[in-house]
């Protein structure tokens, strides 16, 4: 099938779709069907609650859904109710925007979903604040806001209730497609031509998305009990879906060695580019699941792995057999990492073809899912904890506030028309926590609403059918809800042309419209940009030691589990797999903190160079963690040679340090010697336990190298 038939395809079946389609219908039937009652402006105004409460309606389980939205909807009517009275006045009104801004903008301490819960918040403010009505219509008004904001409550729950899996299978199927996408970058470190360099650059900017979409299927999966608990077989194959996809990237990780010295040792066998063949095969196969569960279709295979492994294992052996003065061991350990992937692939595509799964008592033992999601606290301290300016959330809050009076006054002065909160509109979406976000939003929304601009006055004025217009209004809305999370750009090109034929379908001038929109949006835009520079900004040095911190102490309590292994105690899968999550999670922070900082201006900027070298050792680091300690967990006994141990040991010393350095505190470990083994009396290191020794001892070179660039940082 062409590929880009079938990435459009994709995009049909995704949440990112659904969520567009589910978005459109919501904000669209109280319009349509009180318009054939001759109630088209009540059905705008219940429209106008639908759109607003839409904002909350983020992907997540259904009681984090209607508790959201439960809140947001007294949050709409209070808002309403108070800005129709403030608007009353000039004063009242630029007071209450200013405080208003500052206190949802708060609402960050409280995690996205409560970030969305103040936005939709400051939108039904935004479009009050020029609503000519009456004191005695403002309750009124407000309650039929409201009433837009419930309907769309009960319509996204029951649309939810209808495929309760469905969310889940969509996010999953994103989350796989993400892997393939991580397991091609992978391939380039093994084809000698690609510069290893660059390739670590892209492989870390890719795992920032396979974390975050890890995380948001955690969160579907693990925080359901419907989904966690129930026996039914879609549960359990989401469940046991998930739980390899993650084995399987780890399995990626795993396949991590020195790059330079196999490429050089191995350069002329062409046996890397072997390995780099298959790897991408694998992707392909990859990707092929991926569609699979986005579709919920079944399909074929498109490679026997076996044979394609066990012909690489025959050029392997050739190599031995040409070469025996050095061993050939680290290709052996590929051609194993190679096989386990292959395993996980046949485990996730078996799943998913076949639709059985083992009963719910066989999942994966003695794993506690419910600890890999992380639980947010809304103790109302939190929110005051955060009034310093050390806090990035408060600095955030105060920027927006500030900037949303200056926004105010500015419309109320230079503004064009009647729709000046479009100047508001901008600065609210635009003006985010970080300058690299807020600068990418603000390009991202003058191309897009230039160019939307330009489509929207050419379908209306070389189509002047009212009921095609209608048909692209409700298509450009499609498209504006389905790019939303996807691509901001393209979900603005999508939205500028729709409100254009919005207003042409009420009555209002269509230039007129059109050149308010784009100056309004240029004012905005100019503010925000100038705003998120001068007023309280953020820079990425400021707070990057944090983030360094987190890295290294999630990397110490992954090799704790080692040593706990090298002991001869027996680790818990779940205490294992938690560390290696920390680890993916603290290291997709970092990767994302670092291109933050790249985006930045270049004044302020500080030790680019050596974060980046830190970021790429980390990832090594992680990397040979994560290949060792798959290795020993599904060992029942571990009985080593006691220099390993001591390795372990020394390169957690080594972390602890560099940790100490970036003023966190000690991690306390109390680990003693493999029972029954000493320093007298130490066994014959097997082949096994050789590489073993060797991979750790790189370990302990990698922690040192972080001590002295993390030196190299804080200078």
């Amino acid at each position: 099938m062409n590929i880009n038939n079938r990435e459009i395809k994709s995009f049909f079946y995704s949440q990112y779709f659904s969520d567009g389609l589910r978005m459109s219908i919501g904000i669209l039937i109280p319009s349509l069907v009180l318009m054939q009652f001759n109630q088209f402006d009540l059905g705008l105004t219940l429209s106008l609650g639908a759109l607003c409460i839409c904002v909350i309606d983020n992907p997540g389980p259904a009681t984090h859904k209607r508790n959201s939205m439960a809140v947001g909807n007294l949050c709409l009517f209070l808002v309403a109710v108070i800005t129709g009275f403030a608007r009353l006045n000039v004063y009242t009104l630029g007071l209450e925007i200013t405080l208003f801004s500052f206190v949802f903008s708060m609402f960050t301490v409280y995690g996205n979903r409560a970030a969305s819960v103040g936005t939709s918040s400051l939108l039904i403010m935004i479009f009050m604040m020029d609503k000519a009505l009456p004191a005695s219509g403002v309750v009124g008004y407000s309650a039929t806001i409201l009433a837009g904001g419930v309907w769309y409550m009960l319509f996204s729950l029951i649309f939810f209730g209808i495929r309760p899996y469905r969310a889940a299978q969509q996010s999953l199927g994103e989350s796989v497609a993400d892997i393939a996408k991580f397991l091609r970058l992978k391939a380039d470190f093994y084809i000698p031509e690609k510069d290893i360099d660059e390739s670590y650059r892209k492989l870390v900017s890719q795992q920032i998305y396979v974390s975050q979409h890890q995380d948001a299927v955690r969160e579907l999966l693990f925080k359901s009990r419907l989904l966690v608990k129930e026996s039914t077989a879609g549960s359990r194959i989401l469940v046991l879906t998930f739980v390899d996809l993650v084995d399987m990237y780890e399995q990626i990780l795993a396949t991590h060695y020195d790059y330079d010295y196999i490429r050089e040792k191995y350069k002329d066998t062409g046996i890397l580019n072997e390995v780099a063949r298959i790897i991408n095969h694998m992707a392909d196969e990859v990707d092929e699941i991926a569609y699979m569960v986005l579709s919920n279709a079944r399909s074929k295979r498109i490679i026997d792995f076996n044979l394609e492994l066990e012909k690489l294992k025959l050029k392997i052996d050739a190599i031995d057999k040409n070469n025996q003065e050095t061993s050939n061991l680290v290709l052996k350990k590929i051609l194993i990492n190679l096989r386990t992937l292959s395993e996980s692939i046949n485990n996730i595509y078996n799943y998913n073809k076949s639709r059985i799964a083992p009963k719910s008592t066989e999942l994966r033992g003695d794993v506690e899912y419910t600890q890999f999601v992380t639980h947010q606290d809304y103790a109302p301290h939190i929110f005051f904890d955060n009034f310093t300016l050390g806090s990035g959330t408060f600095k955030h809050a105060l920027r927006v506030s500030l900037v949303c009076l200056i926004g105010f006054i500015t419309a109320k002065t230079v503004s064009l028309g009647h729709h000046s909160y479009w100047v508001l509109l901008t600065i609210i979406v635009i003006l985010k926590p970080g300058f690299t976000l807020s600068k990418q939003r603000n390009y991202h929304r003058l191309i897009g609403t230039i160019c939307g601009g330009v489509i929207g006055i050419l379908i209306l004025n070389f189509i002047p059918d009212t009921t095609a217009q209608f048909v692209f209004l409700i298509i450009f809305m499609l498209g504006s809800y389905s790019f939303s999370r996807l691509n901001y750009v393209v979900s603005v090109i999508f939205t500028t042309p729709y409100v254009l034929i919005l207003f042409k379908l009420l009555g209002v001038g269509l230039l007129n419209v059109a050149q308010e929109r784009i100056i309004d949006t240029l004012i905005g835009s100019s503010i925000a940009l100038i705003a998120s520079y001068v007023l309280f900004p953020t820079w990425e040095f400021e707070i990057i030691q944090q983030t360094l911190r987190d890295v290294i102490v999630a990397n110490i309590n992954y090799l704790i589990t080692i040593a706990e292994s090298l002991s001869g105690r027996i680790t818990g899968t779940t205490m294992y797999k938690l560390a290696r999550k920390d680890v993916y999670v603290k290291s997709a922070n970092l990767s994302a903190a670092f291109e933050r900082m790249t985006s930045e201006p270049k004044s302020k900027q500080r030790n680019v160079k050596d974060v980046h070298k830190f970021v790429v050792l980390n990832h090594i680091l992680s990397s040979y963690i994560a290949n060792i300690a798959s290795g020993l967990i599904k060992r029942d006994i571990q009985q080593p040679h006691s220099d390993a141990l001591k390795l372990v040991k020394k390169s957690i010393t080594v972390l602890n340090e560099s940790n100490k350095k970036l003023h966190g505190d000690n991690i306390e470990f109390n680990i003693g010697k493999a029972p029954g083994v000493t320093d007298n009396d130490k066994p014959e290191l097997s082949a096994e336990d050789s590489l073993l020794k060797e991979q750790l001892g790189f370990i302990n070179k990698i922690s040192y190298d972080i001590a002295k660039i993390t030196d190299n940082i804080l200078q």
